[in-house]
């Protein structure tokens, strides 16, 4: 039975809102007299604001929370499960945690690209410094249009430049990341932006509140008009009106939130903190709400208390605002002089604005009359928001990618011409445009700066300790068949992870699908959520939390390919075991871990070299994948390899290339003749990975690999001489096809 709790102050002064209002806010009708049920009465514009921001699909998941329920959330290191705190939290040992999470800033980013890329960097650091934990790296996961357009290009500068300008002025390296070009994306770029803390184990703090009489803190920087609804802009497609949702783009200062992150880590040290959260998507009330909810406690919060950079704001403007670099901070009563002082040291507002409260209501006053009184656990995940379990069908389009048959596309005659080709095309060329823009060397923890490894590794200071961090995903193999192309995300990052001396730990994720009122998309969505369950348990990483975005698409372009981003955690529990990607030593031999395929599906050869846009995911064998891993595992433990780089966009030739360019070295290589050579040389078949072995311990090696069950075949060897020779045939000299490699994005996008 539902009891309907009555304000004790009326409420009739403010103005009542109908179905229409609600609609305007982007409720539905249903959820509007849900709402009326829940209040007992009809709400004003202040409610109804609260509810069409926290009911959103970007606060509540309300289309993907029964889905998002059944990803595996259990593993011996986890120190929070997924939607227990602002982020994950791992035991990576020695008395340390790794606090990581992803998340997206796509719908701001296609409007504003600068301040919508610098933004989501803030937020995603934010929620690691929040619980407690020091930020030490950075990662980002980018998709834009047909670069040749002058919109794309505009998109990629300003978002390149915002996550630079951030993050470097912020201080946290950035170690690793992707970006892929597609048409889908012309309209809605995805823009997903991971951060990774270390902190001890039990110094974390939660977002939570209780305690009645508790003092609530805002903290941080004033409030402005600044992204206003955000949270329900990032619930709606992108159309030609959508410019005029630029007030839902937030801006960031990120020296603001340099001494943010001081101050939050010394506050959190003085133990004057009973919980803290910080204020993105939805501002005041996602936090406060968030946190009354998680301890069963209410607030009473005075909104004209709250610092403002503008007049006569409105109450429903302040509760909403998501204006950038603030925290909400309850602290324990009698210790207000303590927290105060060290928020002045760093010269940040540090303003009471409320109270803890008896029961489950959260009221809000300005100027002592009450404007808005909604009950907590009603406006959150978990709680009263809606969950709606949504059709969904597999797109007609499947049938004519599963008939696709590699007999139907002619093998090319000159296949180095393919394979310049390769080297050149933006979605295989060097990153170093983008890169170069951002500062991956602060703090001096990065340990793959100058050193090219499949995945970034950071130091762990005081330990024999590192963390590896990727993310990955190939959206064009999750558009052909999205179960298989996120499971074989899934598997990718674990391999990079694997290649770089690491052990696979833990993930996180950003969904990033269309209109999930399409049964057409949210079957993508369905299906990624089930190939995401299936490697995850098989690899043993637990999903830790995320983000799901829904909407990227357009009325004209429809939805963006499917992207559901996987960010992983690793560990080097010694950091000695760092495997690198380059070639060593003249005369090394070079090997395939894994089996060669008769498989071309879904590679970049075949979409952009014949223009093929159907096929299936490529070849994916989840145990063979696994085992292999554990092969390489051995191998790096025992030291009997020198290189290790996984097979992926491009195929065999451009992971032989990429080792041999580092050092200037060539190859010598001959071709599997059991599969068509284009096949061997550019598809994409999972589960491989190049390495090189000393002649001095080839024995050994093939031993080794003997025993393990996996499949391994000799390519040739590491040549002195920088020439790439398959087969006989001159591929080129390696220094001139690294000129045009490193240099194909300056061509499209400008020194």
């Amino acid at each position: 039975m539902r009891f309907h709790f009555k304000t004790t102050v009326t409420l009739e002064h403010l103005e009542l809102t109908t179905v229409e209002t609600a609609k305007d806010l982007g409720l539905l009708p249903e959820e509007f007299e849900k709402i009326k049920e829940i209040l007992g009465r009809t709400p004003n514009f202040n409610e109804l604001s609260i509810f069409s921001v926290m009911w959103s699909e970007h606060c509540s998941y309300k289309n993907s929370i029964v889905w998002l329920k059944t990803l595996p959330k259990e593993g011996p290191r986890m120190l929070a499960k997924a939607g227990e705190e602002n982020a994950g939290l791992v035991d990576i040992g020695d008395g340390l945690a790794c606090c990581f999470k992803i998340e997206s800033h796509n719908h701001p980013s296609a409007l504003e690209p600068y301040q919508g890329a610098a933004t989501g960097v803030g937020g995603i650091n934010r929620d690691i410094f929040t619980m407690g934990a020091r930020p030490v790296a950075q990662l980002n996961s980018l998709r834009f249009g047909d670069i040749n357009l002058d919109r794309t290009k505009w998109l990629v500068k300003g978002v390149v430049k915002g996550i630079g300008d951030y993050g470097n002025a912020f201080g946290i390296p950035t170690v690793g990341g992707e970006v892929f070009f597609d048409e889908s994306f012309n309209v809605n770029p995805l823009v997903n932006a991971m951060s990774a803390g270390i902190v001890k184990v039990g110094e974390t703090v939660s977002a939570t509140s209780y305690g009645v009489g508790n003092p609530v803190y805002i903290v941080g920087s004033a409030t402005g008009k600044d992204g206003i609804h955000g949270a329900a802009f990032a619930s709606k497609d992108i159309t030609e009106d959508s410019v005029n949702d630029l007030p839902s783009v937030q801006v960031g200062d990120p020296f603001q939130e340099k001494l943010l992150l001081e101050a939050t880590l010394e506050v959190i040290q003085s133990g004057a903190v009973i919980g803290m959260q910080d204020m993105g998507a939805a501002g005041i009330i996602c936090s406060n709400s968030e946190m009354s909810a998680k301890g069963e406690h209410g607030m009473r919060i005075n909104l004209d208390k709250v610092p403002t950079r503008q007049e006569n704001m409105k109450p429903w403007e302040i509760l909403l605002s998501e204006s950038q670099e603030r925290m909400l901070i309850v602290v324990e009563k009698g210790k207000e002089a303590i927290v105060e002082k060290i928020f002045d040291k760093w010269d940040l507002n540090c303003a009471v604005i409320g109270e803890v409260t008896e029961g489950n209501r959260l009221q809000y006053y300005m100027h002592d009359v009450l404007v808005a009184d909604v009950p907590a656990e009603d406006l959150v995940l978990g709680g009263g928001a809606p969950v709606y379990h949504r059709e969904y069908r597999e797109p007609a389009y499947m049938v004519e990618h599963k008939a696709f048959k590699i007999e139907d596309v002619k093998e090319p005659s000159n296949l180095k011409e393919v394979a310049d080709h390769l080297i050149s095309h933006p979605n295989i060329a060097s990153k170093r445009w983008v890169y170069n823009q951002y500062d991956s060397m602060v703090g001096t923890l990065n340990m793959t700066t100058n050193r090219p490894s499949d995945a970034g590794v950071v130091d762990v200071r005081g330990t024999d300790k590192a963390l590896a961090l990727t993310v990955d995903c190939n959206s064009r193999y999750v558009y052909a068949d999205p179960e298989e192309g996120c499971a074989i995300a899934v598997a990718e990052a674990a391999r990079n992870i694997i290649c770089a001396g690491g052990e696979p730990v833990a993930i996180t994720n950003c969904l990033n699908f269309g209109n999930p009122y399409i049964p057409e998309v949210y079957w993508q969505f369905v299906s990624a959520i089930k190939g995401m369950s299936k490697a995850c348990t098989k690899f043993e990483t637990p999903v830790t939390g995320g983000n799901v975005s829904f909407y990227n698409q357009s009325s004209d372009e429809g939805p963006v390919f499917p992207t559901p981003t996987i960010g992983m955690l690793g560990v080097l529990d010694d950091k000695k075991t760092l495997m690198t990607s380059d070639f060593k030593n003249e005369g090394d031999f070079v090997y395939l871990i894994g089996e060669s395929q008769n498989d071309i599906a879904a590679s970049q050869y075949l979409a952009s070299y014949h223009n093929v846009d159907k096929y299936p995911a490529p070849y994916f064998n989840l145990e063979k994948e696994y085992d292999m891993h554990q092969a390489i595992k051995g191998l790096i433990k025992d030291g009997f390899i020198e290189s290790a780089h996984d097979v992926a966009d491009g195929g065999l030739f451009i992971a032989l290339f990429e080792s041999a360019m580092y050092r200037g070295f060539g190859f010598e290589i001959e071709s599997d003749d059991s599969v068509r050579k284009d096949a061997f040389l550019f598809g994409e078949a999972q589960g491989r990975v190049v390495v090189s072995v000393k002649a001095e311990l080839q024995e050994q090696f093939i031993e080794f690999m003997s025993t393990s069950g996996v499949e391994f075949s000799l390519l040739g060897t590491v040549t002195e001489s920088p020439e790439m020779f398959i087969d006989g045939d001159s591929f080129g000299k390696v220094p001139s096809a690294k000129n045009v490699y490193d240099n194909v994005l300056h061509g499209y996008l400008g020194a």
